[in-house]
């Protein structure tokens, strides 16, 4: 039984990884990025390619200005080959950035070709790279936060998801 459910938990593994890579991105958060990869794991992007270290200073700089960010996951695909996994996994990533009028939506939509690793019994990524299929921007117009204005936003690294305790409902 264990042979035919162990490709299964490995697939569960390696997309959580994939969802911690997103919340790390998008909670500025440095240390559950690094986290999700080997210590010799390689980075290509185009516009940055390097060791793990190298791209999440490049994310960590870059993202900072930005006033929001969401990564979404859409279809993934991996491929498990023992120790071994290789994926395709869609991404959507909305960025609203400062621009000459003010804010702009920027969206970036693609694909992240991987190969993950599983050592020691852990899955990790040890080959991530990015593929661009399109990316669309225009200036940003929020009116829901004009006709809710009491609304719970969301932040960065002290965003509610690191306090569990607001999960409760008031006694």
């Amino acid at each position: 039984m264990s042979d035919n459910i162990d490709p299964y938990l490995a697939k569960q593994d390696i997309y959580e990884l994939c969802c911690k890579y997103m919340r790390g991105l998008d909670r500025l958060d440095s240390e559950l990025l690094q986290s999700v990869f080997w210590e010799d794991a390689w980075c290509d992007y185009g516009f940055t390619s390097g060791d793990a270290r190298l791209f999440i200073d490049y994310c960590m700089d870059a993202l900072s200005d930005h006033a929001a960010n969401h990564h979404m996951i859409g279809n993934v695909l991996i491929d498990i080959d023992g120790d071994e996994a290789f994926g395709e996994v869609y991404f959507n990533a909305y960025h609203k950035v400062s621009g000459e009028q003010g804010f702009e939506d920027i969206i970036i939509a693609g694909r992240y070709l991987d190969r993950y690793e599983k050592r020691d019994g852990v899955w990790k990524f040890a080959y991530r790279s990015e593929r661009v299929d399109f990316s669309h921007s225009r200036p940003t117009r929020d009116p829901y936060f004009e006709l809710a204005p009491d609304c719970l936003r969301g932040a960065r690294q002290d965003d509610a998801v690191y306090d569990r305790s607001n999960r409760y409902r008031p006694t």
